[in-house]
């Protein structure tokens, strides 16, 4: 072989070396973009999966706190009511003994009007509170209201029916806080 021949043949086999090289190389930067792009798929899926997990978290606390205040206004509401019965419950007698104040007779009617006075105040009062006198005279006896204190037979009335009031009762928003002591019909 000559010159001429030998560098050809060199040539060709740096040219296939180039192109092995070149191939190996094109190779390895696409084997090394394929291990990048998978390295930052695998992050974004730990990154989503923390983010979805951090949302629920989220979303659970939110409708915890939720029915924490729901919760904590119905105590509040319910603690209201009942300190507000009780209270009540205790200013129940003042009112009866001003009702019979009223009912006596006195020929001072200066005195009269001025306890009439106090005894719609405080009645007016207890209605701006929502408590509510129980009526009873005339309607048909509820165990859950009245407490029958006094039987009598009237064919004149209806079975059950109440004729005389001897205590009034009263309710705060349907919640009895005295029951009206009644005399009962038939």
């Amino acid at each position: 072989m000559g010159k001429k021949e030998n560098e050809l043949v060199d040539e060709e086999l740096l040219e296939d070396e180039n192109n092995e090289t070149n191939s190996t190389e094109n190779t390895n930067n696409n084997s090394d973009k394929d291990e990048y792009i998978s390295k930052l798929t695998k992050d974004l899926d730990e990154q989503r999966k923390k983010s979805d997990d951090y949302y629920d978290r989220l979303k659970r606390n939110m409708a915890e706190f939720d029915n924490y205040k729901k919760r904590i206004t119905k105590e509040k509401d319910l603690m209201y009511n009942t300190i507000t019965s009780d209270v009540v419950l205790e200013i129940l007698p003042i009112i009866d003994n001003f009702e019979k104040a009223i009912s006596t007779e006195t020929t001072d009617k200066d005195y009269k009007n001025g306890i009439k006075m106090i005894y719609d105040d405080l009645i007016n009062v207890l209605n701006k509170l929502g408590v509510e006198e129980i009526e009873s005279i005339g309607k048909e006896f509820d165990p859950n209201f009245h407490e029958a204190v006094m039987h009598i037979e009237d064919d004149t009335k209806k079975e059950k029916e109440i004729v005389e009031v001897f205590r009034k009762g009263y309710k705060i928003n349907n919640k009895v806080i005295r029951h009206s002591m009644v005399k009962v019909a038939n």
